[in-house]
């Protein structure tokens, strides 16, 4: 549970920074009703959205212990095999995951201004020094990312422990001042709210969702600590802790309306306002750390399911397995952060940039969730509940639409971009591999034409690459064709992803197959990958030799010459995707990472041999 604080609430652990004092700039009065509907709304947002929606919906149906929404669009992926489901679930994954990495710009960012703005707090005259600490900050989170946490990573649970702590403590002596703003759980004002006011009411939503973002977060954590931590940390720590945040900063800003400027630090004593400023600051460092590793994960997560290319991945800390750093995910991050940083200035202004990323990934996991739902042909009352949640998400994403002008652009356009690219790559791929089908031969073909043709067996091994075992390697139709010669001892190695995020527990991961006593030496093998997992070439050979040595006999792995086939696309005048299109997937393609470094194959024994295929 405590573990689970560090990485699973940061985000939404720190909104009572700025959450309150940008929804209250929507309610136009600091009148009683006003204040009271308003934090009756955040109370249920958080009840409906985070406890029914999250915690008791979306975090019941997981991927083989995995969640997030790629882990839910790979679920959908292995329930149906009809074309337009799987074709619309693989887009809106797309989508989803390109708003999520959209808002992981603006996270990081309103956080640590808002924590450093209690400088300002402390004392006017260090206004000036509010976004220059921020930037410092912030850039150092993102140097420090190839690093890895590694040993610090333990501090995290306790440090946000103590957060809620001061949450918890801070919202209970200021509720203890005016002990009937309890009366604002009660959801009665919010409904009159709306009845009295409803154009303000339902815009206020879009600030609203403040409140509630870093929810997809405890999703995406179930396969880092399963359900139980996560589903009790919340009940017993995490919630409480931000009832008594918002209904002390409500309280405060009653008692005197000017609080409302700053209500977080309105209920800080002022002896403690430092404190509290380091701690706050600790925070929002340890819940920008968790959305950085959140977008390196999504990322990896997309590539293994073809949504994205490959990119290089580390494992910074030899502790920690789970952990990976793409460092071209991170400098991106972090340019587009600090850009985000010095351009708003400050973190009431980056409250409106806020919500339509955020509500359009907790509709868009609705929306998957409820074709889960159908092709599974479940129960009446997940499907009834989720689309109540999923109409009041529709809320918050319709009101947030509005903010769009005022900054809501900045994480829609990356996502919109993002998108684009993953979009692109997803396409192209698809096409590249429905050409080589067309044109390329089968793997029995090509051994059948060993009997016809003057062949020379030379002695050694050689490992032929190719991720679809139907098709000849490219480098296997070249050695033949060309060279006209085979090595001994062959194995052609095929592999492919499957929609769960590990193969490593099935029996079937690795399935050697020999093609009869008519291709004396050669030896086909397959293996089975999760969508988190990447081709460890030793492992497979290594697993295939303990099940089959008879077949692979004089097969050695440190000494084996590796033939890595790679299809390159050129454009294609007269093709169905548009030339611009075409032209932004050969510059993925560029990008992504070198075959023989994906594989962790030998460069000295690894030869790579492509050939040409139109998109």
């Amino acid at each position: 549970m405590v573990g689970a604080l560090g990485v699973v609430f940061g985000d939404i652990g720190t909104s009572p920074l700025y959450a309150l004092r940008g929804i209250l700039e929507e309610g136009n009065d600091l009148s009683r009703d006003t204040v009271y509907g308003l934090t009756s709304m955040v109370i249920w947002s958080l009840v409906i959205v985070v406890t029914v929606l999250y915690l008791n919906l979306l975090m019941r149906t997981d991927n083989e212990g995995e969640g997030g929404l790629l882990a839910l669009v790979a679920l959908v992926r292995r329930t149906t095999k009809r074309t337009r489901t799987l074709t619309a679930v693989s887009v809106l994954g797309m989508v989803g995951a390109s708003m999520f990495l959209g808002d992981s710009v603006i996270t990081p960012a309103i956080s640590v201004l808002s924590a450093a703005e209690g400088l300002e707090v402390a004392s006017p005259s260090l206004h000036r020094l509010v976004l220059p600490v921020a930037v410092a900050i912030l850039a150092g989170v993102f140097v420090l990312q190839r690093v890895g946490s590694g040993r610090i990573g333990k501090v995290y649970g306790p440090v946000m422990l103590l957060w809620f702590g001061v949450l918890a403590v801070t919202g209970a002596v200021s509720l203890g001042k005016d002990p009937q703003v309890l009366v604002a759980l009660s959801p009665q004002w919010a409904v009159l709210f709306f009845v009295h006011d409803p154009l303000t009411a339902f815009l206020s939503l879009g600030s609203v969702v403040l409140a509630v973002t870093g929810a997809e977060a405890l999703y995406t954590d179930l396969g880092h600590f399963g359900r139980p931590p996560i589903h009790w940390s919340w009940l017993a720590i995490v919630f409480p802790a931000l009832l008594l945040a918002y209904l002390g900063e409500t309280a405060e800003v009653l008692r005197d309306p000017s609080a409302a400027a700053e209500p977080f630090y309105a209920v800080v004593p002022g002896w403690a306002t430092i404190p509290v400023l380091v701690v706050a600051t600790l925070a929002t460092i340890i819940a920008s750390e968790a959305v950085i590793a959140g977008a390196f994960t999504v990322i990896h997560q997309a590539g293994g399911l073809g949504l994205l290319s490959y990119l290089k991945t580390r494992h910074p800390s030899p502790d920690h397995a789970g952990q990976i750093y793409v460092p071209v995910v991170n400098w991106c991050l972090g340019a587009a952060v600090l850009l985000v940083v010095v351009g708003f200035g400050s973190s009431s202004r980056l409250s409106s940039a806020y919500g339509v990323a955020v509500s359009s990934t907790f509709l868009i996991d609705v929306t998957v969730f409820l074709v889960l739902m159908r092709v599974r042909r479940a129960g009446r009352l997940p499907q009834v509940v989720g689309v109540l949640c999923g109409l009041v998400v529709l809320a918050f994403f319709a009101a947030s639409l509005p903010k769009l002008p005022s900054g809501g652009w900045v994480p829609t356009g990356i996502g919109l971009l993002l998108f684009l690219v993953m979009s692109t790559w997803w396409s192209g791929q698809r096409r590249l591999v429905a050409e080589r089908r067309r044109v390329e031969q089968r793997a029995t073909d090509v051994l059948d034409a060993l009997h016809h043709d003057d062949i020379r067996r030379i002695d050694g091994a050689a490992v032929f690459l190719t991720r679809d075992k139907d098709i000849a390697p490219i480098a296997l139709r070249a050695l033949v064709d060309v060279g006209h010669t085979l090595p001994e001892r062959v194995v052609l190695l095929s592999w492919h992803v499957e929609d769960k995020p590990s193969a490593k527990a099935h029996e079937a991961a690795v399935d050697v197959h020999t093609f009869g006593d008519r291709y004396a030496g050669i030896v086909g093998v397959d293996v089975a990958l999760g969508y988190r997992e990447r081709l460890d070439i030793g492992h497979v050979l290594g697993a295939a030799c303990e099940r089959e040595p008879d077949a692979l006999d004089g097969v050695q792995p440190d000494r084996a010459v590796y033939f890595i086939s790679q299809p390159i696309p050129r454009l294609a005048r007269d093709g169905a995707m548009a030339l611009w299109r075409q032209r932004l997937f050969l510059v993925l393609d560029r990008l992504a990472t070198d075959r023989a470094e994906q594989l962790s194959l030998p460069r000295a024994r690894t030869i790579v041999v492509g050939r040409e295929f139109s998109l």
